[in-house]
């Protein structure tokens, strides 16, 4: 396997939009619309990539896959939980920063699409299980 992109379900694009770009700082790299909205998006942030759906566009696309929205969980191993948290500042907190038995800080938001969202930093001789 050379890459992994999730596919996060919404019921609407526009929204999470400030979330993962103005916030995290990833950038928009592909748009496609569906009817007068946008149905799907590829966003970028130094060589990782998330892909945000539309529910309504995977029914009318691939209708055997298509969750409900906000049915997904992302995990994100990072080197900066602390900048995270304060670009997070305002977002609703799914479960807020723990320390695991096995060895990550973790906070967990939902995203505006309903999707819950963890970020880990793990100690520098710790890895993600």
């Amino acid at each position: 396997m050379e890459k992994i992109t999730p596919i996060l379900a919404v019921e609407e694009i526009e929204p999470s939009l400030e979330f993962w770009v103005e916030r995290l700082g990833f950038e928009t790299t592909v748009e496609v619309p569906h009817g007068d909205r946008l149905g799907f998006v590829i966003l970028e942030r130094a060589g990782r990539e998330v892909m945000l759906q539309t529910v309504e566009s995977m029914e009318d696309d691939v209708p055997a896959v298509a969750p409900p929205a906000g049915q997904s969980v992302l995990y994100v191993q990072v080197e900066d939980l602390d900048a995270i948290e304060r670009a997070l500042q305002g977002v609703e907190l799914a479960i807020p920063r723990r320390t695991t038995f096995y060895g990550a800080e973790e906070v967990f938001v939902r995203e505006p699409g309903g999707n819950v969202v963890g970020f880990a930093e793990f100690a520098e001789e710790e890895t993600a299980h």
